[in-house]
């Protein structure tokens, strides 16, 4: 399609005006070593319906590395096994009573997994399980092989792996299958459970009028079963080592720009069997979420190629990308795509005209509308309706600490713009995003707790203590729901069809 084609506006994913949360499940109260989707999950969809807010946002949910972090993950379609709830699997009469109390960590999660399977099993579950593995047969067992041979190798990266198996031939795969028989089917039934309680979930978020609205990195890990498996689709050379790596160039926060380190992808070899691997990731997506972010998407129009061996990323350069002819794809196999573009940074007509092309939202990042002038596009009054306004984002801190650490004359000023309020921060910059014309306003948990320093979910560019927050019921005053829901009332944002509910 050329610059002087004709398009047909898609018809607008954000219908109505919505307001949400965001929350990652891992950051839900609970006994466990961090969120799962059991019954505080349920709680949090009642304390969303409770308040008016319609969709629960998150961020990426696939299994993590070591830091934890949800936006390099081991594989694309994989659900991250520390969600699982052990006291359902009890509930489901998959575990003897008691048993899921027990903070399912190491050897005890999979000694109470290999149980529930074998009780699962036995009350006649084989037809669902195989159901199961035949609908994600395009990504499963590469998963779970993977992940059998990573824990043998010491959870070393897969190119540390012997040759045989690193460059998966036959006889190598085969062998490995046999010797691990019982690790897959064991992992197999963990992406079952994962995926059979997180629709219980969505069908708990239905009932409620909530809608999930999920999160999509562009890039993939190097350490992951999706570059193992398929490793044609990305741009590695032999020995499985990235020739080039993603990030983005110098500019006025880091003159040495950001080197990020994923493989690049091998756009020709995608686009010759017509985006297959890309519409399967999307496939899953859209199974878990009815709303999916896509991170970094002006990479889809050109990307930031630095070369494999480079420190910093001062040395990239941009190379072009097929984005219209990968949504096109999309487009054709799933039709309107309920997908939200991260445009946020230096972002070119180029970016811009591929999101209005597909009319997928963009966003707007309150946090960042007081820099600059009155043509700042984060200012409220330069919002757009298809759009999803924020105060902030996992990456922010939370906006009460943002506004503390602000010099003095510019906290009047952005209380001037606001209207001096009389309320104290967060709820003036959580109202303004209420107030706004954008069809989607998303506060983070952290914000409606009004929560100050030492309260982030991730700081960029380090390595420690990131993705571990978490709050508390008794965080949550009396009269927090009625309040929320008196601002989705009176900037038009509560669903009438449920306002009495």
């Amino acid at each position: 399609m050329g610059p002087d084609s004709v398009l047909t506006a898609p018809q607008p994913i954000l219908d109505d005006r919505r307001a949400g949360i965001l929350l990652h499940p891992t950051s839900l109260p609970g006994e466990a070593e961090n969120g799962t989707l059991g019954t505080e999950a349920l709680r949090f969809l009642d304390f969303l319906a409770e308040s008016g807010l319609q969709v629960w946002q998150m961020l990426p949910l696939g299994p993590t590395h070591a830091d934890r972090s949800p936006y390099q993950c081991l594989s694309v379609h994989a659900g991250n096994p520390r969600l699982i709830s052990f006291a359902q699997l009890e509930a489901w009469g998959w575990l003897p009573r008691a048993a899921g109390l027990v903070p399912a960590n190491g050897a005890v999660r999979q000694a109470l997994l290999a149980q529930a399977r074998e009780i699962f099993l036995t009350q006649g579950g084989a037809p669902e399980m195989e159901a199961f593995d035949a609908a994600h047969a395009f990504w499963l067992e590469d998963y779970a092989l993977y992940v059998a041979l990573r824990q043998e190798h010491a959870h070393r990266a897969w190119w540390q792996w012997p040759e045989p198996v690193r460059d998966r031939t036959p006889a190598a795969l085969s062998e490995a299958r046999s010797r691990h028989a019982d690790d897959l089917a064991l992992v197999r039934f963990e992406q079952f459970v994962f995926f059979r309680q997180w629709h219980e979930l969505r069908r708990a978020a239905q009932t409620r009028g909530v809608q999930l609205f999920g999160d999509l990195p562009i890039f993939v890990a190097h350490d992951s079963a999706d570059v193992w498996a398929q490793r044609d689709y990305f741009d590695l050379d032999a020995a499985g080592q990235p020739r080039v790596v993603a990030g983005v160039p110098p500019d006025y926060f880091s003159p040495t720009g950001q080197r990020w380190g994923n493989p690049l992808y091998n756009w020709t070899h995608l686009q010759a069997d017509g985006f297959r691997w890309w519409i399967e990731r999307l496939r899953t997506q859209f199974d878990l979420f009815d709303l999916v972010r896509i991170d970094h998407f002006r990479g889809f129009e050109a990307c930031w190629q630095i070369p494999a061996d480079e420190a910093t990323a001062i040395n990239g350069c941009w190379m072009p990308a097929p984005g219209e002819a990968l949504f096109q794809a999309l487009q054709n196999e799933f039709g309107t795509l309920p997908v939200v573009a991260e445009d946020l940074g230096l972002i070119t007509p180029a970016v811009h005209r591929l999101r209005e092309q597909f009319g997928f939202p963009g966003m707007r990042i309150l946090q960042f509308a007081f820099d600059g002038g009155a043509d700042n596009p984060y200012l409220p009054h330069n919002h757009e309706v298809n759009s999803v306004v924020y105060t902030g984002t996992h990456d922010n801190n939370t906006t009460l600490a943002w506004f503390e650490s602000l010099p003095v004359e510019q906290q009047c000023s952005v209380l001037d713009y606001l209207g001096h309020p009389g309320e104290p921060m967060p709820w003036p910059l959580m109202r303004a995003a209420f107030a706004s014309v954008a069809r989607l306003a998303i506060l983070p948990m952290q914000d409606v707790l009004q929560a100050g320093p030492g309260h982030r979910m991730n700081i960029p560019g380090s390595n420690t203590d990131n993705w571990q927050w978490r709050f508390t019921w008794d965080q949550i005053p009396p009269g927090l729901a009625a309040r929320l829901r008196g601002l989705a009332q009176r900037y038009g944002r509560l669903d009438q069809t449920r306002a009495n509910v």
